[in-house]
């Protein structure tokens, strides 16, 4: 099945957000509206550091985030990161996540990015063999340290 992968926009928000709370983090709980538009418009302001929604037959069926960022290493070759990929539920396991992964994935190759990466909390197994499916290996390590107290991984 065919989906549309577009930039967001401020309007899809409202749909967008609820996909956030089955991601399994944060208690199910998602940013109020309000929030979220201010954090879309600042998102906006980087040179390329874009959201993305994911419509199946007119209705917001995912979304992602994709990071385009300079690298002074590397020969100064972008790289890219992947960042809150979500479908709904009711949708998974139909290949919308593999087509937005791809979409990804591509938009990073015209940006000439050496390299497109993610994390993903060490408990999700189906997101880790998704991603191994995908052609994604386990690289290296990741390290990250919360700044907030009551933070766990």
């Amino acid at each position: 099945m065919k989906v549309e992968i577009r930039e967001a926009r401020e309007t899809d928000l409202q749909m967008m957000l609820p996909l956030y709370g089955q991601l399994g983090m944060d208690s199910g709980e998602v940013l109020p509206l309000i929030e979220a538009q201010r954090i879309y418009r600042r998102m906006g302001a980087y040179p390329d550091y874009r959201l993305y929604c994911t419509l199946y037959e007119g209705a917001v069926i995912g979304a992602f985030a994709l990071l385009i960022m300079d690298n002074m290493g590397h020969m100064g070759k972008p790289s890219a990161v992947l960042e809150d990929v979500v479908v709904g539920r009711e949708w998974r396991g139909r290949g919308f996540g593999r087509q937005m992964v791809a979409y990804a994935m591509a938009r990073s190759r015209e940006k000439d990015c050496y390299k497109i990466s993610l994390s993903s909390n060490k408990d999700r197994g189906d997101a880790h063999r998704f991603y191994e499916n995908l052609g994604f290996k386990r690289h290296g390590y990741s390290f990250a340290l919360y700044l907030e107290d009551g933070e766990d991984f």
